[in-house]
């Protein structure tokens, strides 16, 4: 079979990157004058201090310098080893600007009288870099703090502006109370310096996180990232090189391992300038992520060519999933940004990564009328594969099975009760697990949303409209589907929220508000600019094993204080808590109530601080059908209880969690910490690509090993189809 090598090398892509960015010296079409960008930015809610703010405390020699391309027209710069200066000032997060080029250095950055880290002004510009961030955090406690740096050495260390986070009690996580034996525990540690809108966990050791273009504080060759790897074990980030704008993107993991993500929008020239970012447009971009595992994230790069590797239409707000042949169904979306879909932009088709000759397409999309009946909030449809090989789709008020290789669709029942369940009336969803005690039956969930009519015009929707605390589970098979979706409560109700899988089987329900809608500046009574409010703070634990009413649970889950709703993302991790992440309903970075959320949660279960089996067999590829050894350690109690979990954490962007999967395997045992499991049945139980192998002991599981289902190859190449989609579309 091809692998996807066969595509970097058809279209002959290049990995050689361009010595000057397209944004240093870029001149868009509403530009006049090329310059080098200057990351400089104070957004809505912080405040600039310039470099002649009287509090700011200089010691040694410095001298004051003066010109229009500095921050207030000063800058203050000295060239002592041991010159320093400090600040104090009340907020959660500091940044601070000034020039590199090849005479700065090494300084070393304290916080409250604690080394926090050293940081380099060093560049190897030959002009000096103006306005440039040298040093920033967003994780400081609520209150006063103060920061000092210290020039290590004869260079030259200067000052031309600081920018304060001035955030509120409010935004604070609280203390933990001792932790009983059924407490869940909530964190804060870590920042992940890009905006984390979209989320996947890529190895063990590092998260990928997907923003778009905006004024984020991480920077990478001279400009804001918008992308990074977030890594799990010592939370450090690692700025990604991305050259398209990712806004409302998709993605999944091919068979291969590769991870595309696609689609997006143009960058919004009036307002996140073209001549600050470039002026690529995103919405047919297909990014690749190859595989990398490496500790430190070496060689983790995102990879774009647009002229030569790009979707056969724009799509903005699609989903994107894997499928049985390790191929990727890319679905709906809509042509342009914007906030409701409707007929003028909607895209109501499918299209497939790699492209593929079926339905007599030859690589180009698929009409899918689904698409269209959907209308209004039908963007970011909800989308699983199904075991028998077809995809689930639900979108506004319907759903359908869809059998992609016949083009052929089942109606579903109606969802009841006139709630819609996606953008912007956006609820969340997961494939319930598949087990083989029950031949794999699918159960579908789908958990908030809003009863607001999609025809209503903005101007009559509110932030405090109310979302429903309406859940809906219906069984794929004949009675299940003939019986139609059953309706359950959660405690509370979510717009926005996240539905997060344990390797136990339960499902953690997080994150979003109880009222508004999706999406910023469109509604009344907007919050800054959020079209939600009232944040839901509380997890709630849901058991999909027990009886009805009594599957929502809180006991022992802890509040968080950080309001996570438009753009706000939850997963699963190796370990197996959950990482939390995100909040941005604004068009660039704010810092005003319901502001750009960088700092990361961490909620633990209960099992994080039990004895815990270990998998001590290092398995890297399980096939179909046949059989592996796995050699676990287990508790020192022994295990009464034992299950082979197989899991894919998915894709997570507004509330969607595609290809979010959880399958049981069959295992037998000769002797207590030997097994021998049976891999999935075929590749429609588990599409196959990467997954997370877990050992569960009395519902305690191990940490999950990643492994490779399947053979490891990418999906079969059609080069008639990538040529008839390069010369028949828009580059």
């Amino acid at each position: 079979m091809a692998t996807l090598l066969a595509i970097v090398l058809f279209v002959g892509v290049s990995f050689v990157l361009a010595n000057e960015p397209a944004w240093n010296g870029h001149i868009p079409s509403n530009a006049a004058v090329a310059a080098l960008f200057t990351p400089y930015y104070v957004p809505p809610g912080a405040k600039s201090y310039d470099s002649d703010f009287p509090h700011i405390n200089y010691k040694g020699d410095w001298t004051d310098k003066y010109s229009t391309g500095y921050i207030g027209k000063s800058l203050r710069t000295t060239s002592q080893s041991g010159g320093s200066f400090s600040f104090t000032f009340n907020g959660t997060g500091i940044e601070w600007f000034g020039n590199m080029d090849q005479y700065h250095g090494s300084v070393i950055i304290s916080i409250d009288g604690m080394k926090y880290k050293e940081i380099s002004g060093w560049s190897n510009n030959s002009r000096p870099l103006k306005q440039q961030r040298l040093f920033w955090t967003f994780e400081l406690p609520p209150g006063r703090h103060t920061i000092k740096a210290v020039n290590s050495r004869n260079s030259v260390m200067d000052v031309d502006a600081l920018v304060v986070t001035r955030g509120s009690p409010s935004t604070a996580t609280p203390s933990l109370a001792t932790r009983r034996s059924n407490q869940w525990a909530l964190t804060q540690k870590g920042t992940t310096g890009v905006h984390a809108m979209q989320l996947a966990i890529v190895s063990s050791t590092h998260a990928l996180i997907v923003d778009k273009v905006e004024h984020n504080p991480l920077s990478i060759d001279g400009h804001p990232a918008w992308a990074a790897v977030y890594n799990l074990e010592n939370h450090s980030v690692k700025p990604l090189r991305m050259q398209s704008n990712s806004f409302c993107a998709g993605g999944t993991f091919l068979s291969n391992g590769t991870l595309i993500n696609v689609g997006g929008n143009p960058v919004v020239a009036s307002h996140t300038s073209a001549a600050d970012f470039g002026d690529l447009d995103g919405l047919q971009a297909v990014r690749l992520f190859h595989p990398c595992d490496t500790s430190d994230a070496t060689g983790c790069e995102i990879y774009e060519n647009h002229h030569q590797l790009r979707m056969a239409s724009p799509r903005w707000y699609n989903t994107v999933i894997r499928l049985s042949d390790g191929s990727a169904m890319i679905i709906g979306g809509s042509k342009k940004g914007g906030w409701m879909n409707n007929a003028t932009v909607n895209n109501p088709t499918i299209e497939f990564y790699p492209p593929k000759n079926i339905h007599g397409s030859n690589g180009l999309p698929v009409h899918l009328p689904f698409l269209e009946k959907t209308l209004n909030s039908n963007l970011f449809p909800i989308a699983f594969s199904l075991p028998d090989g077809r995809v689930f789709m639900a979108a506004n008020r319907d759903a359908i099975i869809y059998d992609w290789t016949t083009n052929e669709t089942q109606n579903l029942p109606q969802i009841p009760n006139n709630v819609r369940v996606t953008y912007p009336m956006a609820g969340t969803s997961l494939l319930l697990p598949l087990t083989p005690e029950n031949d794999y039956i699918a159960v579908i969930l789908i958990c908030g949303g809003s009863t607001l009519d999609d025809n209503q015009p903005s101007y009559e929707i509110s932030s405090q409209d109310p979302a429903t605390d309406q859940c809906f589970r219906l069984t794929l098979n004949e009675p299940g589907i003939a019986l139609g979706w059953q309706v359950e409560y959660m405690p509370e109700a979510r717009i926005m929220p996240d539905a997060v899988l344990l390797p136990t089987g339960k499902i953690v329900i997080l994150n979003g508000g109880s009222t508004g809608i999706s999406g910023y500046g469109n509604v009344l009574r907007q919050v800054g600019s959020s079209n939600a409010d009232n944040p839901v703070l509380q997890p709630v634990l849901y058991d999909p094993n027990v009886h009805e009413g009594r599957r929502f649970s809180r006991d022992g889950m802890p509040s968080s204080s950080i309001s996570r709703l438009y753009h706000s993302v939850a997963t699963l991790t190796p370990k197996g808590n959950i990482m939390i992440a995100g909040s941005n309903p604004n068009l660039d970075r704010s810092e005003m109530k319901y502001g750009t959320e960088y700092r990361v949660e961490w909620l633990d279960p209960p099992y994080m601080t039990q004895e815990r089996p270990r998998i001590v067999e290092n398995i890297q590829q399980i096939g179909f059908e046949g059989t592996f050894n796995v050699k676990v350690e287990l508790p020192s109690a022994g295990c009464n209880d034992m299950t082979a979990v197989l899991m894919d954490f998915g894709y997570v962007t507004h509330a969607v969690h595609a290809n979010s999967r959880l399958v049981y395997l069959r295992y037998s045992s000769s002797q207590p910490g030997s097994l021998r499991v049976e891999g999935p049945p075929n590749a429609k139980i588990y599409p196959p690509g990467p997954g997370w192998l877990f050992i569960v002991c009395d519902d305690v599981p191990s940490e999950g090993l990643k492994v490779m289902i399947g053979d490891g190859q990418g999906p079969s190449i059609d080069l008639d189809a990538i040529e008839n989609l390069r010369k028949t579309t828009v580059d």
